[in-house]
């Protein structure tokens, strides 16, 4: 495993993160406990350190699972990131809460799921400019930074367009910037990430398999069950997307190297790009993320010395 400095922090996380979106139960499969801890456990043989959540991925599910894991094992050798402003209500179904107030309650029922005594990094969830332009928010974080519930701030962008919180991070203290960036969806690079240079903001990757289409899982005309949120996926750009996948796996994946690999360590190779977040659904598909690592480019500016 490759290890990388998030921006300014003192925090050097895994190249290869894990994603946990799927373990509120939005993505076709109802996870147990047994099923976390055995992705946790292969997470941690493969040298991932970085654990990415949120607090309605499921009601605080995700972080629960996680939790109970952490309760168990060296809360020490993890990196946890979660979220705030949103409550959940069930699959496909939440509501928006950004009073500051609202967001210490948000803050103090992650801490008590994930039991743990602090949050590395805690991160604005797909928030509007209007939600992020709250001075109330951003002095009470700053308050919690100081009380040690927070090591670190960031902010999770809702379009990957979105310049304005990006070039507005470090006035409200964030230190890394989250996005959705992969082969098929390369916004980021336009404007968000000469931003996130600029000001040396760490930058998370998350959907780098384009939902899994990048996995080389899927053909055009896949369909997923109504529990998966890919099926809310329009059909039609679905399948323009597989159909490119398709091109991409013939011309870009060099021979013998897996298409899921290959992507992954293609998000890496960015100068802007800290770690990648990929999901996953069993142990097997950790260890297939972990290999991207191998594969990820040996000279980086964020690369931590050996």
């Amino acid at each position: 495993m490759k290890y990388r400095t998030l921006g300014k922090t003192n925090l050097d996380i895994s190249v290869i993160g894990l994603g946990t979106w799927q373990f509120g139960g939005e993505w076709g499969v109802n996870f147990t406990q047994s099923d976390v801890d055995s992705i946790l456990e292969a997470a941690q043989n493969e040298g991932i350190n970085f654990i990415d959540t949120a607090e309605c991925y499921g009601d605080h599910l995700s972080e629960r699972f996680i939790g109970d894991y952490l309760r168990r094992n060296k809360r020490e050798n993890w990196i946890v990131a979660t979220k705030f402003g949103h409550h959940f209500h069930g699959n496909f179904d939440r509501t928006r809460h950004w009073d500051a107030f609202d967001v210490l309650n948000q803050l103090d029922s992650s801490l008590k799921s994930m039991n743990t005594d602090y949050i590395d990094l805690y991160q604005a969830h797909s928030c509007t400019d209007e939600e992020f332009n709250n001075d109330k928010l951003w002095t009470m974080l700053d308050k919690q930074k100081q009380a040690g519930k927070i090591r670190c701030l960031g902010i999770s962008l809702q379009q990957n367009n979105d310049s304005y919180q990006t070039a507005k991070a470090k006035d409200v203290g964030a230190d890394a910037i989250q996005v959705v960036y992969n082969r098929l969806e390369r916004a980021p690079e336009e404007s968000i990430f000469p931003l996130s240079i600029e000001q040396n903001l760490g930058v998370l990757a998350r959907v780098p398999l384009a939902s899994g289409y990048l996995s080389g899982k899927y053909k055009p005309g896949a369909s997923f069950e109504s529990n998966d949120v890919r099926s809310r996926h329009d059909s039609e750009k679905t399948a323009k997307l597989l159909k490119e996948v398709e091109e991409i796996a013939k011309t870009e994946v060099p021979e013998g190297v897996s298409m899921a690999s290959w992507a992954l360590a293609w998000c890496l190779k960015h100068s802007a790009v800290t770690s990648v977040i990929p999901g996953c659904k069993n142990p097997e598909q950790v260890a297939l993320n972990a290999k991207a690592a191998d594969l990820a480019a040996a000279e980086h500016p964020q690369n931590v010395s050996s």
